[in-house]
């Protein structure tokens, strides 16, 4: 544990920071995983659980949680996961 008052204020920080970010990734990471499910199963919602699943992927990349370039390759799996 840092002893300067500062650092430990920056030590709370980070972990609040820490516990927004995993939550902001699970959520995109469950979002992707109903999707793939519904696919599977050819459920009637696939169209919606699409976009929800697109909407938390571009979420993720607006906070700087994953990179552009992972964004997009994700919502084109999941849009050629669509198609098919």
């Amino acid at each position: 544990m840092p002893i300067i008052k500062s650092a430990i204020k920056r030590v709370g920080t980070n972990k609040k920071a820490n516990a927004k970010n995993s939550a902001q990734l699970s959520a995109m990471r469950t979002a992707i995983k109903k999707f793939e499910t519904a696919k599977t199963a050819n459920a009637e919602n696939v169209e919606d659980l699409y976009r929800q699943a697109v909407s938390a992927i571009d979420k993720a990349k607006s906070k700087g949680l994953i990179k552009a370039n992972n964004a997009a390759r994700s919502k084109s799996r999941l849009a050629a996961r669509l198609a098919k």
